[in-house]
């Protein structure tokens, strides 16, 4: 390759300048003299280090770059050391999209939960010993490919919107679900095998934190709110990470628009398909829960015991409707067959009573007839005598009442005598006037 050579001119000194003329030395230098020098602290070990191994100032640094690249990697041995996969060692750097970025810097255990510092102690110690120097330096023969994967890769996972768009599509971060043989092996098998799935799907929610899967002894308004919530579930999940790349050429606009749909449509078919997944997970977690049975069977028997209380109830409340109104009727019954005996007996003592007036009645009607109609003994009575004499007596008994028609029996029952019986009869009749019941002069036989 032919070198061109440019010669260019001092510049010019300006007019008046006059300073080797005008130079005054101010002082003059010492005599000179030998000293031995020592290395001290970190330089005299670094000689000694140097003296004992026979090392040239060269050897020594490149050793000791290697002893420090040994340091830091041991000290980052802990939570971000892991094997690397030779294959993963071989990718191509332009196939970046393709690659896990959490295994390119050894956090394929942490994933979308490594923090930044961890990001970035994991890219420190990738870059120590992948460092294309480095290499060249051991006399390694690798290229710079599996360097440029790992600059990616952090570029990725320490941009918010970069690494967002990768935690959505990474499905290694995925935790497959149980088969329903599995999940129901025992009781802790469920929520012990279902439980990281929800963990590991609630990264892509909205609201934080989601809400756990319990175990068999969560309550049930702990199980149905977290049922509702992965039903309810909002998902921040996109798909960018995965669109096909867009053309740059500012000349085929109607390409770059087509790409831009097909990119926008697949994203959408993406989200549905994983809504439809998501709900199907839920669908098959919440066939499987225990709870949900034992909720259910918990229910059922408290509603047929209300059920049966109830019943019960109602039909406590027909037993003793019935039995009032079997009392009611028994004590109508009561009451109707007394009334009944009542008036059986009233009848009954009202026949009587007729019985024993009409008796009664005989006896003062045969009184008088025996007394030979109150005629003097051997005097005949004629027919005017007997109507008269009877004509008083049912005059007589017209005025007066049962009892006392039942005394005046009683008193005429043993008189035989015309006299006495006569004597009985005027009694009567003039305490009958006496009280207003009969007239003086109304009787033509009894009261003369």
């Amino acid at each position: 390759m032919a070198t061109a050579q440019i010669s260019l001119p001092l510049p010019v000194l300006p007019e008046g300048w006059s300073a080797p003329n005008d130079f005054k030395a101010i002082g003059t230098l010492s005599t000179p003299n030998q000293r031995n020098l020592e290395p001290v602290g970190p330089h005299f070990l670094a000689h000694a280090r140097r003296k004992r191994h026979k090392r040239t100032f060269s050897e020594d640094e490149r050793i000791q770059a290697q002893e420090n690249v040994k340091k830091v990697e041991d000290e980052d041995a802990g939570d971000i050391s892991e094997a690397e996969d030779p294959l993963m060692l071989g990718r191509d750097a332009k196939d970046w999209k393709g690659q896990d970025h959490y295994a390119v810097l050894g956090l394929s255990k942490h994933r979308y939960r490594a923090t930044d510092s961890q990001i970035k102690r994991a890219h420190r110690k990738k870059v120590l010993r992948h460092h294309p120097d480095k290499r060249a330096a051991t006399g390694s023969s690798e290229d710079d490919s599996f360097f440029k994967c790992i600059q990616k890769a952090f570029e990725v996972l320490t941009d918010p919107t970069k690494r967002r768009q990768f935690d959505s599509v990474d499905e290694n971060a995925n935790v497959d679900p149980p088969s329903k043989k599995a999940a129901s092996k025992s009781a802790s098998a469920f929520y012990k095998l279902w439980g990281p799935v929800f963990e590991s799907e609630a990264r892509f929610s909205k609201t934080q934190p989601a809400p756990k899967l319990g175990t068999d002894k969560s309550s049930r308004e702990d199980v149905e709110e977290f049922y509702n919530f992965w039903f309810n579930f909002e998902s921040w999940r996109s798909f960018e990470y995965q669109d096909e790349d867009v053309p740059d050429d500012t000349e085929n606009r109607d390409q770059k628009r087509h790409v831009e749909r097909k990119n926008n449509n697949a994203r959408k078919k993406k989200k549905t398909e994983d809504t439809a997944r998501l709900r199907q997970l839920v669908d098959d977690c919440l066939a499987g829960d225990e709870r949900i049975k034992k909720f259910k069977k918990e229910a059922r028997a408290g509603k047929d015991k209300k059920k049966l209380e109830r019943e019960a109830e109602e039909k406590r409340v027909l037993e003793e409707a019935k039995k009032a109104k079997e009392e009611k009727e028994k004590l109508l019954k009561e009451k109707e067959d007394a009334e009944k005996m009542e008036k059986a007996e009233g009848k009954k003592a009202k026949e009587a009573a007729k019985n024993a007036a009409k008796k009664n009645k005989r006896i003062l009607k045969g009184s008088v007839k025996d007394a030979n109609y109150l005629l003097p003994v051997g005097e005949e009575a004629g027919a005017k005598r007997v109507d008269e004499v009877l004509g008083d007596v049912e005059a007589v008994m017209g005025k007066i009442d049962n009892e006392e028609l039942a005394a005046l029996a009683g008193k005429l029952g043993g008189l035989k005598v015309a006299e006495e019986v006569g004597k009985a009869w005027k009694e009567e009749v003039e305490r009958l006037v006496g009280e207003g019941k009969l007239k003086s002069g109304e009787m033509k036989i009894l009261g003369s």
